[in-house]
């Protein structure tokens, strides 16, 4: 046993990190918290990390408390992955490897919040600051878009970690801050391939159980924030 306690915070990013232990079939202890009505983490929650944020994992019997989702993937994977989901240096993909594992937390997301964050506060698409973020999502999507029509995963045509990272701003994400995926077929036809990997499906159900995966081109209908 690992001694690895994944602290999920429902509907959260910290899916992620269930995903990944899935994945790579590593036993773990999962504790789930559900969201204050805020839809903030509770103060337990919190109180794990000075962080505050999920994801949140703890190791070696407690002695070690982690936050930071980049910060939890490099340690899983170099403590227990043992070169599984992720590529060595002298592989043709490595680079695309390590742009995409970097990709979504670097500025994808943060475009992400940017835009949802203006919703809330009320401000119009038309601002100067949407207008940069949403310009950014779509050369995202661009990208994304052109990669998956040259390989079925990010980072080749075999699934790793980058795509743990990546999948739930395209999925989860989605009840934060709805958009379709509609004109991009190839990223859709991608979320369909991981809605069929088993540990995927694990994930979900342990993570969150009766939460429907967000997976087709329409945006959707159940949303965690009232835009």
């Amino acid at each position: 046993m690992s001694g690895l306690t994944i602290h999920h915070l429902r509907r959260s990013q910290s899916e992620r990190v269930i995903w990944l232990c899935e994945e790579l079939n590593l036993p773990y202890t999962l504790i789930c918290h559900d969201r204050a009505p805020t839809l903030q983490a509770p103060e337990s929650y919190r109180a794990l990390h000075w962080a505050g944020t999920a994801p949140i994992i703890t190791d070696n019997n407690g002695s070690i408390t982690l936050a930071e989702t980049g910060a939890i993937f490099e340690y899983i994977l170099t403590k227990y992955a043992h070169g599984r989901l992720s590529y060595p240096p002298d592989h043709p993909q490595y680079a695309d490897y390590v742009f995409w594992l970097h990709r979504v937390n670097g500025s994808f997301q943060p475009a992400l919040m940017s835009v949802m964050y203006n919703k809330l506060r009320g401000g119009s698409d038309e601002d100067r600051v949407s207008q940069v973020m949403q310009r950014r999502l779509r050369v995202n999507f661009e990208a994304m878009e052109k990669q998956l029509g040259r390989f079925r995963y990010l980072a080749g045509d075999e699934f790793t970690a980058a795509d743990c990272v990546t999948v739930f701003s395209l999925t989860t994400g989605r009840l934060f801050i709805p958009y379709g995926l509609e004109g991009y077929p190839n990223i859709v036809r991608y979320l369909e391939r991981i809605g069929e990997r088993e540990g995927f499906r694990r994930a979900m159900e342990k993570g969150d159980p009766g939460l429907v995966p967000v997976l087709s081109a329409e945006a959707p209908r159940e949303t965690m924030w009232k835009l």
